[in-house]
């Protein structure tokens, strides 16, 4: 990976695909430390080309990391709380890495390339956070490698994703199921594929190295119907389906039955944090919240039942696909049943409101099947889906 400035004169990581993304036109921010493009024609505009046909997101801020040999299911068990044990070669599966309180120090997927090989794959602001604790819990019963800055990270997603990847990589599966992975050349590039991705379309993420970054994405560019898209679509295309963005929905404060994750807990208690969570009575729960019009709610402004400020929005924007705001947020209990009346505090102005059930958009093809794949058995087949 390289540094740039910014336009501020702040330094910033540059993904492989980077000098490309300037050459588009695209609109670059920093997040998490990385210079990304936050977009390319517009907000809007990526979000509904997602929705309908395909777009291509740069995810190589993402960190990867390897854990092999013939103890790293037993040891990876024990330091995450994620099910592992029982994870298939070329399946992947949601889960976390807790601190002893159950708070949430990451939310990741792990992958099972082989026997005695795992990839996880995490958010680019916690790689340093993540690499020390999983290196230390594994504690030499498994080698540890962080692979992130030979690794980079492409995603494709969208109803023509499939038929769009396919026609760079005439392997891939058809029954590939949500949340499989396989290896297979993309654009006559050795990658691994996973059908998974966090805009709640069908969707494929391409694991390639870094040097082959750039050729990978200008092929799938000149495919019809692909067209890139940037962090601010990514970011409305999440919150029309619910799913948390780690520093807003989840944090190390924030445990996973209080984010309504708890389906993607472990059975027992024989890991980091789960001992903790066996006693720890959620005083709080994230909701999502349909608001009247078009003014969005933003991170810190407070949800209010009947004047009163029983929460705080996490995460909000006008919804594209929905015509109207929504927002996520916490809630105390016992508020937050589905729906209950909540206002939110817009820029000193209540915004009236309702909880929603999630996720908020339910017209996307996240789970369609092709040649008679499926979805993954029920406690793999979330409401919500990893970032």
């Amino acid at each position: 990976m390289l540094l740039a400035p910014h336009l501020d004169g702040a330094v910033g990581v540059q993904t492989p695909l980077y000098r490309l993304h300037l050459e588009r036109g695209a609109r670059v921010v920093d997040f998490a430390g990385w210079q990304m493009p936050v977009q390319f024609t517009g907000i809007i505009e990526e979000h509904r080309h997602t929705r309908r046909a395909a777009s291509l997101f740069d995810c190589c801020h993402m960190p990867e990391f390897h854990v092999r040999g013939q103890d790293a299911a037993q040891a990876l068990a024990g330091a995450l709380a994620c099910r592992v044990a029982d994870l298939s070669v070329g399946r992947c599966r949601y889960g976390f890495a807790l601190n002893e309180h159950g708070g949430v120090l990451d939310d990741l997927v792990c992958c099972r390339l082989a026997d005695d090989e795992y990839m996880i794959v995490a958010n680019a602001g916690r790689r340093e956070v993540d690499a020390t604790t999983l290196s230390e819990r594994l504690g030499g019963r498994a080698e540890f490698e962080d692979v992130s800055d030979r690794t980079a990270k492409i995603d494709i997603q969208g109803p023509k994703s499939f038929d769009a990847l396919r026609a760079a990589c005439p392997a891939l599966p058809r029954d590939l199921p949500y949340y499989g992975c396989c290896r297979a050349a993309v654009a006559g590039v050795e990658a691994l594929v996973s059908r998974a991705g966090y805009t709640g379309e069908l969707g494929y993420e391409v694991y390639v190295s870094s040097e082959d970054a750039g050729h990978v994405w200008g092929a799938l560019l000149e495919i019809p119907d692909v067209r890139p898209a940037g962090l601010g679509a990514r970011d409305t295309l999440r919150l029309e389906m619910g799913y948390p963005l780690y520093g807003h929905e989840l944090s190390e404060e924030i445990t996973p039955p209080e984010a309504g994750l708890d389906w993607a807990l472990p059975h027992g208690t024989d890991y980091v944090g789960g001992e903790a969570l066996a006693t720890r009575e959620p005083a709080r729960r994230l909701v999502g919240v349909r608001l009247e019009g078009r003014r969005a709610a933003r991170e810190g402004d407070a949800l209010t039942a009947d004047g009163t400020v029983v929460g705080t929005v996490t995460s909000g924007s006008f919804a594209p696909s929905l015509g109207c705001a929504v927002a996520l947020g916490y809630v105390e209990l016992p508020h937050g049943d589905r729906g209950e009346p909540l206002a939110a505090n817009v820029r000193g102005r209540p915004v009236s409101g309702r909880v929603s059930a999630l996720p908020f958009y339910r017209d996307g093809t996240v789970r369609v099947k092709l040649g008679g794949s499926t979805a993954g058995p029920p406690d793999q087949d979330p409401e919500t889906e990893r970032p």
